[in-house]
């Protein structure tokens, strides 16, 4: 489902990443950022959602998310596993 980012799942990405997702800013207010961005195809859901802080919400602006994260010399491998850890520990469990 398309934007279907519920306030209980953003409260749970913003307890499970502590502060940035991208820097790791933990004394910073975090807003929500697409990893694909909206103007990408991007949706707000619970896969492509992090929190970020403001400067690295705008640094990122609409770039492709890795690209990004080399350029600001960014640990791309910690945040991908990090990422997916976090993404698959929020998700629902399926039905059996």
């Amino acid at each position: 489902m398309d934007n279907d980012l519920t306030p209980e799942q953003w409260a749970g990405l913003r307890e499970a990443w502590g502060g940035c997702a991208y820097c790791q800013a933990t004394d910073v207010a975090v807003q929500r950022d697409c990893i694909m961005p909206i103007s990408r195809g991007g949706r707000y859901t619970l896969k492509n959602v992090v929190p970020a802080c403001a400067s690295c919400n705008a640094s990122k602006h609409n770039g492709e998310v890795t690209a990004w994260l080399r350029r600001k010399s960014l640990d791309e491998r910690a945040f991908l596993v990090r990422h997916a850890t976090i993404s698959t520990a929020l998700l629902p469990a399926e039905d059996e």
